[in-house]
């Protein structure tokens, strides 16, 4: 190997190393932020006994919060190395249309322009869970710490979720619809793709849609349980995130397969994130008065 391709290969691999250092630190940043909401929020309390530790819808806890951060922040970094360490398949190495699953065979080859704009615009649907609880805490039917640590909860989701597709998507199981494209857009669109062109299995849009969907659903039945617009409430946020789906497919950026497993897992994220912090609720309670704040811990 000459000393240009040794330098080469390595300046690559210190950039993907800058590049998963940079991760972790927003990964660190964003939990750190929100757990910072919680414990510095004031909670509600009794005029008539404001020693009075109120109920919590959620709960966050050290114990449980802080190994579950690390383990994540760690996926994450993984993730990120595998993923943009993906190179590019020669036409040889590509699978055949025959070895597709018979229902994903005839979005091979298949690109669509505004499909893809438009999925990637409903990234914005993100919001929803944050703009919901904002909401229900404005109304006074939540308080600070139900959303600090319901945002505790849909990060870690989010996160692992994405650590988990980036992980999958390495695997390289098989490109992306438009890559097998002959002419027009998609043509052009294959010619320029990078690696991560190359591992379409399995949609990271739906696994994140579902898991807006799961808390988007979660929240208002918590803070709502006797709405009679429960039940709207969920099925609206998994028909937009099936919606999410059904463009990756139509985009030509994801078959049927892809975005199928894509919303189980994003949706199974979702409610072991949810339960495995209902198991262990209230391990430490925080509360902020006027001249005194302080901790309880249970054990």
């Amino acid at each position: 190997m000459s000393f240009i391709s040794l330098f080469c290969h390595s300046l690559g691999f210190v950039r993907r190393i800058e590049c998963v250092k940079n991760t972790c630190f927003k990964v660190f940043f964003a939990v750190m932020c929100v757990s910072t909401l919680v414990m510095g929020s004031p909670g509600v309390f009794s005029p008539e006994n404001p020693y009075s530790i109120p109920s919590r819808h959620y709960d966050v806890s050290v114990r449980l919060d802080v190994p579950l951060a690390l383990g994540i922040a760690l996926t994450s970094a993984l993730g990120v190395y595998q993923y943009y360490g993906m190179e590019r398949l020669e036409a040889n190495d590509l699978k055949n249309k025959s070895d597709f699953f018979p229902w994903d065979r005839p979005f091979v080859g298949h690109y669509n322009d505004w499909a893809t704009t438009v999925s990637h615009y409903s990234a914005v649907l993100a919001v929803a869970p944050f703009a919901l609880a904002g909401y229900s805490w404005f109304k006074g039917d939540a308080d600070a710490h139900d959303f600090g640590a319901y945002s505790i909860m849909l990060v870690e989701a989010f996160l692992l979720q994405n650590a988990l597709n980036q992980i999958v998507r390495s695997s390289q199981l098989w490109p992306r619809p438009y890559v097998y494209s002959k002419s027009g857009k998609g043509a052009e669109k294959a010619g320029d793709a990078r690696g991560e062109a190359y591992g379409s299995f399995y949609s990271g849009h739906a696994s994140a849609a579902f898991t807006v969907a799961v808390f988007t659903g979660e929240w208002f039945s918590e803070i709502y349980p006797n709405s009679r617009y429960k039940s709207i409430v969920w099925a609206s946020s998994f028909a937009l995130a099936a919606g999410v789906g059904a463009l990756r497919v139509v985009a030509g950026k994801h078959y049927p397969t892809d975005v199928v497993v894509g919303s189980l897992v994003g949706a199974g994220v979702s409610l072991g994130i949810i339960k495995i912090h209902e198991i262990c609720k209230k391990n430490i309670s925080f509360w902020v008065i006027p001249n005194n704040f302080g901790a309880i811990f249970y054990f």
